[in-house]
């Protein structure tokens, strides 16, 4: 546990939460500043600031409890649409600096903006980055 850290914490059991589902290795509970009703959390037990530097079996068992949670939301609340969101560092408005994702069930004209307009992208411009991308890749 990160002392710090608030998720780590609520993990321990020092901070009360609204605890959805527990197993060895990840939690999950609600948001107590939901952007929507059924807004939720999942974490690994184990601390890792960001998706970066967390562990794979970590990430792989906290995909699996996302769906498991994503999947009870849709059959108990059958919101209009669901959107899964993980951020990582202060750009990206990451405000807990514990890998989480967020469960967000949508309402309709809910007025909450994380889509972004098409706009068509220079080809030459996405061919230099995705070579970029390949070559970070093989290091």
């Amino acid at each position: 546990m990160h002392q710090d850290c608030i998720f780590c914490k609520i993990v321990a059991g020092v901070i009360p939460c609204f605890k959805i589902y527990e197993d060895e290795h990840t939690l999950a509970f609600m948001d107590i500043n939901p952007v929507n009703p059924g807004h939720c959390l999942v974490v690994p037990k184990n601390h890792a600031p960001n998706l970066f530097e967390s562990d794979d079996a970590d990430l792989a068992r906290t995909m699996a409890v996302v769906r498991k949670i994503s999947r009870a939301v849709q059959k108990a609340l059958n919101p209009y649409g669901l959107n899964l969101l993980q951020a990582n560092g202060p750009g990206a408005a990451q405000s807990v600096f514990h890998l989480h994702l967020h469960i967000i069930p949508r309402e309709r004209d809910d007025d909450l903006r994380m889509n972004w307009g098409l706009k068509s992208g220079n080809k030459d411009e996405i061919a230099a980055v995705a070579e970029k991308i390949k070559e970070a890749l093989e290091d």
